[in-house]
């Protein structure tokens, strides 16, 4: 999945016990697992740095409560052009409502 990240993860490797769950369910496959050793001699997953799409899948089916953590990152808003602001519906921010 290309295009800027709108997510984080932080991966507390610590407390990490390697089993890559978060891996193989993460959409846009911006996990890995490290090729170094935690403490419990596992592969703790690491977050590769780009493509999160800050869905939290990888939060929620990992087993060990406090090892991954998901923001989510405020996108900024494209900004309209001229053009395209007087395109939008007749009556702009004025229109009744129904």
């Amino acid at each position: 999945m290309a295009g800027q990240a709108r997510g984080k993860v932080t991966v507390d490797v610590e407390e990490c016990k390697g089993c890559g769950l978060c891996v193989e369910s993460c959409p846009p496959k911006c996990l890995e697992l490290a090729p170094e050793l935690n403490a419990y001699g596992a592969h703790p997953a690491r977050y590769t740095g780009h493509d999160c799409t800050g869905c939290g899948i990888c939060f929620y089916c990992c087993p060990e409560p406090g090892a991954i953590a998901v923001y989510r990152i405020k996108v900024k808003a494209k900004a309209l052009t001229p053009a395209a602001a007087q395109v939008q519906a007749p009556g702009g921010e004025h229109a009744a409502a129904l």
